[in-house]
């Protein structure tokens, strides 16, 4: 997700989301309060809270904010050929939160407290639902196309996905800076193994 603290955004949700994603990156979810996400933000506490009253609320709109975000990146890749966009959707989940590390060691805290806070749980449901979704639906139409093997796609999805998000977890746990990287080639691995070796 790209931002830029100086670029000039007229609507006040769109201003608090970007204060809310640079307060993160520089404090993590632990030490977020609404006056550091208002400092960011430019103006009072008061201004927070006319749009949202708890931090948690707060929160769970930027969780669906990422989401946007997300699927906007997603829609932006102009190729149909199923291969290539497997490669460029992998590319997204593996490739692009390296640029943005703390911001994937806050969403890590902020998925610790899903099962403790049912907005967070309901949104982070919703992302792996949507990603699911689209991994699905790029091995379904590269199996019509005769692109992929005859796969269960929901089972492939799902695998790519616990490779994700193991990744991820190891990379902020672990502080494991290969860990990105070494998950993006098992992936291909992955894909080649199952998708692609009888069309090799």
């Amino acid at each position: 997700m790209g931002d830029s603290p100086k670029e000039t955004v007229s609507d006040p949700n769109e201003e608090i989301m970007r204060a809310t994603y640079r307060a993160l990156r520089t404090h993590g979810y632990a030490n977020l309060t609404i006056k550091r996400i208002a400092d960011e933000y430019g103006k009072s506490t008061a201004a927070i809270h006319y749009h949202y009253d708890t931090k948690e609320d707060l929160l769970a709109a930027f969780l669906e904010y990422i989401l946007d975000q997300f699927k906007d990146a997603v829609h932006e890749v102009e190729t149909t050929d199923p291969e290539q966009r497997l490669e460029l959707l992998l590319e997204k989940l593996l490739v692009d939160p390296e640029d943005h590390y703390d911001l994937l060691i806050a969403m890590l805290e902020m998925r610790s407290q899903a099962p403790y806070k049912e907005t967070f749980a309901e949104r982070f449901q919703q992302n792996d639902e949507y990603v699911r979704y689209m991994l699905r639906m790029v091995i379904n139409h590269g199996i019509e196309e005769g692109v992929f093997n005859d796969v269960d796609a929901e089972h492939t999805a799902r695998a790519l996905m616990t490779i994700v998000d193991g990744a991820r977890t190891r990379a902020v746990v672990f502080d494991e800076e290969r860990a990105l990287t070494t998950a993006r080639r098992t992936a291909d691995e992955y894909v080649s193994a199952m998708l692609l070796n009888d069309r090799q």
